[in-house]
């Protein structure tokens, strides 16, 4: 029997000599830890200085002692880069902020705080006419934003032969193993998480109250950088094995979260933005299972979105259906369109899911254009009266579960809810069972099946797997969560027309940023879809000042991600091996399956 031993070096073997280390700027690490500090500290301190005179600017930036708009901003980023910085020195009780014991978070943090800085000097000079319009406050901002980025670049790192480009990527990248965390008990764990989950709902409502474009792009700078440097810190991670302890708890906090959240706005506009978010943010769930979970490509599944949203206007008692007299409860109407879009994706699917790839796509692309135009042309002239045509179904009206009218503001422990924070926590409610119905059916054996099928459909097969039923059974389930979601849609429009269920256009929904939302925010998870849902309805929303140059930005961020962190925002663990080699940008070294040290057979 051949025996298996660990391969280690000969008894007699010199020691491999430790790489040299640098920055990338020649400096003394001491005096490049000291600018860090020091450049963090000054550029908090300049957001309470004047940076213009006039107060055209958006946000009041003309106050000495008062900071205002996208000062906030500046002073968060130099608070969070000398927080990293105290906890290099080894400062204790912030230890805990450097788990990796690593660099990568101090460069992305002086980054991000040089990033929203020199935006807003910038922004001041573009708008108002030059950089005349400059107070000294500014100059020392943009100044004091640079410290700490010159002594970020100055730390140092493995020296390798590939250069600067190697370098850098020492600087982004995670190291491959992070020490055990000590997570406390359970009630100090549940304490974590619920600190978290307030801040996420504090940080995630700011965003979305961001009064004017400039603040929107300073804010996401700040949160980018930031969430980047608490990955590379390795706090992320911490962060998930309590979530791993705790999974029943942190959903029930999230979604407390999601409750909370239309009880912190004072304008029903922000809460309109909510409830399209998480409408848009179903769909892209139930993308996620044809495409994250059974690997399908499906570039026309907007359509089922409409025709669940169509089923609803039509049994919901609107003067202008073509269907007189009929009133179905809310209940009723849901359930229609849920199912009518089960049987559409059921008749679409099963003639078509033989087919694989690029076939499958055209032909999912057809039905979507097949349905819009469908729709259209059944006004009585050029088709059946069904649809009205282009002037859709209109007066749908709100909804009147157990006395309460979605359509009236009402009082709830002296929060005032109006109607689209009525409809919003409805779809809260939504929300819950479609992540429910995801994650039931990707953790049974029809979930494996579909990941079986989106590796390797031929070695599925071979193995006894029914390819064909296994698809359809995802394209079904998937269509039923999208017309569920149009259901909700069409009472919170008003109305439904052709219009929007397209393949591509400058606002979501659409096939193209449906699917663009599943694979921004990680295909195969459910937080992914959700956090590109939000991203894609949020940006076209506060990038107005772009006008026709926000789908030009936005293309542009796509292929940076793609390039560096092709399997999305929130990572599936299966796709991130695939996509990245092992050792490169944060993937841990690969060992075994069992991740037990690998080993050779003796002699080898």
């Amino acid at each position: 029997m051949t025996e298996t031993t660990k391969k280690t070096p000969a008894p007699d073997a010199a020691p491999t000599p430790t790489p040299a280390l640098r920055g990338l700027i020649p400096l003394p690490a001491a005096a490049a830890r000291a600018l860090l500090l020091a450049g963090g500290i000054a550029t908090a301190a300049s957001a309470f200085l004047a940076w213009t005179w006039t107060a055209e600017f958006p946000g009041d930036l003309t106050i000495n002692g008062y900071p205002g708009g996208l000062q906030w901003l500046t002073f968060t980023a130099g608070v969070l880069t000398a927080l990293f910085a105290l906890a290099g020195y080894g400062v204790r009780g912030l230890g805990w902020l450097l788990p990796a014991r690593n660099n990568a978070p101090l460069v992305l943090t002086a980054l991000g705080g040089f990033a929203v800085t020199w935006f807003t000097v910038i922004a001041i000079s573009a708008e108002l006419g030059g950089i005349v319009n400059l107070e000294p406050g500014g100059w020392i901002a943009a100044i004091a934003s640079l410290l700490p980025l010159l002594g970020a670049f100055a730390l140092p790192q493995e020296k390798s032969t590939d250069g600067t480009k190697a370098a850098l990527k020492a600087y982004i990248a995670k190291p491959d193993r992070i020490p055990p965390a000590n997570l406390g008990n359970g009630w100090v764990q549940r304490a974590v998480i619920t600190a978290v989950t307030i801040i996420g709902l504090g940080v995630f409502t700011y965003g979305i109250d961001t009064e004017y474009g400039e603040l929107f792009v300073g804010y996401l700078f700040v949160v980018t950088f930031a969430m980047w440097a608490l990955h590379t810190a390795g706090l992320l991670d911490r962060f998930s094995q309590l979530i791993a302890g705790n999974r029943s708890f942190t959903l029930a906090m999230g979604f407390a979260a999601a409750i909370a959240f239309p009880f912190t706005q004072t304008d029903d506009h922000y809460a309109n933005i909510g409830v399209n978010i998480l409408i848009f943010g179903t769909v892209a769930l139930g993308l996620n299972i044809v495409v994250g979970l059974a690997g399908l490509l499906d570039l026309g599944y907007v359509a089922f979105l409409g025709v669940g949203a169509y089923t609803a206007a039509l049994v919901s008692g609107s003067e202008f259906s073509t269907i007189s007299g009929v009133h179905l409860p809310f209940w009723a109407s849901a359930l229609a369109g849920a199912a009518a879009s089960l049987v559409f994706g059921v008749l679409i699917g099963a003639p078509t899911l033989r087919l694989r790839g690029d076939y499958l796509a055209i032909v999912t692309l057809g039905f979507g254009e097949i349905f819009r135009i469908a729709v259209n042309n059944m006004d009585g002239d050029s088709g059946p009266d069904v649809t009205n045509g282009p002037n859709g179904i209109a007066n749908i009206p709100d909804l009147n579960l157990l006395g309460f009218n979605f359509g009236q503001a009402h009082d709830i422990g002296g929060f005032t809810l109006g109607r689209f924070a009525n409809y919003y926590l409805l779809m809260v409610l939504i929300m819950a069972i479609v992540v429910l119905v995801y994650t039931r059916a990707a953790d049974s054996r029809i979930g494996r099946s579909w990941i079986a099928i989106r590796e390797d459909e031929t070695a599925a097969t071979a193995m006894g797997i029914n390819g064909f039923r296994v698809k359809l059974v995802a394209f079904a389930l998937g269509a039923a969560l999208a017309g569920l979601a149009g259901t909700v849609s069409a009472h919170v429009t008003y109305s439904v027309v052709p219009t929007p269920y397209q393949f591509a256009g400058s606002t979501p929904p659409n096939s193209a940023f449906l699917l663009a939302a599943v694979v921004l925010g990680g295909m195969g998870t459910v937080a992914g879809p959700l956090l590109g849902a939000a991203l894609l309805y949020l940006l076209p929303e506060k990038l107005v000042f772009l006008q026709d140059k926000s789908l030009l930005a936005f293309g542009i961020a796509l292929i940076l991600l793609m390039r560096f962190r092709p399997e999305g925002i929130i990572a599936n663990r299966r796709r991130q091996l695939e996509f990245h080699e092992t050792g490169q940008l944060d993937v841990p070294k690969q060992t075994t399956l069992t991740d037990e040290p690998a080993v050779t057979k003796a002699g080898a």
